[in-house]
């Protein structure tokens, strides 16, 4: 409160000191101008032309020796109609040089460097301005129109006034300075990490505004530190239990591959082999869901080992498309690979078996969810290593996106992010497209 309320009682005491001092040292000294102020000159000057305009030269000589003697600080001369010097009543080293006869030229310089110059000028015209020069001059320190002050009030008044500011400056310092000191404490709390990342809890020194800061930031660190306990055993028993719903799901179905092994060589009716075929399937999709459990399990828990090399990602595309052919014919889906015309090889820094097991998870949706197309393009677009890899399908279904995209595509996000490409899925009504291209690209 004091550091608050100093500056309004200092503006308030220096007022009334200045007011108090300066009335008590002026000692009856006229703090005003001697002759007024220069608009005050000015307006007399042409007031006294105005009179003499028309006069006699004796008359004109005259009136200009007695404002001499009334002004003795001023200097002043007067130009006839003919442009000759007629009087000057100073010293030719005062101010402009008077010259004994006048031009128009003259006249003119003489003007534009009098104006706002120092001595004060005012010129004023005997006669009218096309008739001839015929104009008198008055010329008068500047600063005889400045106000003075008593000395001892400005300085009494200086003095006061500094020390209150000293004053206030002194008092606001101790007070911030316990304040800075205070925040820098709750900033190193907030800046210090202790196991796991998170903020330790500090001593809280008082109950004022900071004090409630800091009991808002321990309780901060306190629920952070639990939700992080929290998040630990969630994630355990998430691990754990993938672990071992994966393990005790290999065994059944290892069994029943058996099992449908030992069916294909009997004798069973078309519509029996037609079942067995699309229970083989099943079975199939069934073991490579949970094959890609595990790896996003280990994704997800920075267990997944992967390798950057700079690779040519056309010939993987190739080696992968070759491999999938088969059961795309079997499929009757119509492989379109079109990567010939490509600018030479296309080059990215990825992990080999990473990139395989994208390849393998979209041309994998594809047969699942656009096999009804019959179709499957596989183009390259664009020019340089900026190029991109689109495969494309005609099924009505399409790729799965958005919350339930699958655990296929999850993988497939991860494993394009941590080799830094990025994916985009164009979805239309003639099928969809994916296209796969390094990050900014």
């Amino acid at each position: 409160m004091s550091a608050i309320l100093l500056l309004p009682i200092i503006i308030s005491l220096s007022s009334l000191s200045y007011t108090f001092l300066g009335g008590f040292l002026k000692s009856g000294e006229s703090s005003e101008p001697k002759y007024g102020n220069a608009s005050q000159m000015e307006s007399l000057w042409h007031e006294e032309a105005g009179q003499l305009r028309g006069g006699e030269n004796e008359r004109i000589e005259r009136r200009l020796r007695e404002l001499k003697e009334r002004y003795p600080e001023a200097s002043m001369f007067w130009v006839d109609g003919a442009g000759e010097t007629r009087l000057v009543l100073a010293s030719g080293e005062e101010g402009y040089p008077v010259p004994e006869r006048w031009t128009a030229s003259e006249a003119i310089r003489f003007m534009k460097a009098s104006v706002n110059g120092d001595p004060f000028t005012v010129v004023a015209f005997l006669g009218e301005e096309h008739e001839g020069p015929d104009f008198m001059v008055l010329q008068m320190p500047r600063e005889l129109f400045l106000s003075t002050e008593p000395t001892g009030s400005v300085i009494y008044y200086g003095l006061f006034v500094m020390a209150l500011f000293f004053l206030f400056v002194m008092v606001s310092l101790l007070f911030f300075r316990r304040i800075r000191r205070r925040l820098l404490r709750l900033q190193w709390a907030m800046t210090l990490r202790g196991d796991g990342g998170l903020p330790r809890p500090i001593e809280q020194s008082k109950q004022d505004e900071i004090g409630q800061l800091e009991g808002a930031f321990n309780a901060m660190a306190t629920h952070l530190e639990e939700s992080r306990e929290r998040e630990r055993e969630e994630e355990s028993l998430r691990k754990q239990l993938i672990a071992n719903l994966s393990h005790d799901l290999r065994t059944p179905l290892t069994v029943m591959n058996g099992h449908l092994h030992s069916l294909k060589r009997d004798n069973l009716s078309a519509d029996g082999q037609e079942a067995l075929k699309q229970l083989s399937g099943k079975v199939g999709d069934m073991a490579s869901l949970i094959d890609n459990l595990l790896s996003y399990t280990l994704m997800t828990s920075g267990k997944y080992p992967l390798r950057l090399e700079t690779t040519d990602v056309l010939r993987l595309v190739r080696e992968s498309a070759a491999a999938w052919y088969p059961l795309w014919e079997k499929e009757g889906i119509e492989a379109d690979i079109d990567l010939e015309k490509t600018g030479g090889p296309l080059e990215w820094r990825i992990d080999r078996e990473g990139f395989k097991r994208v390849l393998d998870n979209l041309f994998q949706n594809v047969v699942r969810h656009a096999a009804d197309g019959g179709y499957l393009g596989i183009t390259v677009e664009g020019e340089g290593n900026g190029r991109s890899i689109a495969i494309a399908d005609r099924g009505q279904g399409g790729l799965p996106s958005g919350k339930g995209a699958g655990i296929g595509l999850a993988i497939v996000g991860y494993l394009l992010k941590e080799m830094e490409l990025d994916y985009r899925m164009e979805r239309s009504e003639t099928g969809t497209t994916v296209r796969i291209q390094p990050r900014g690209g």
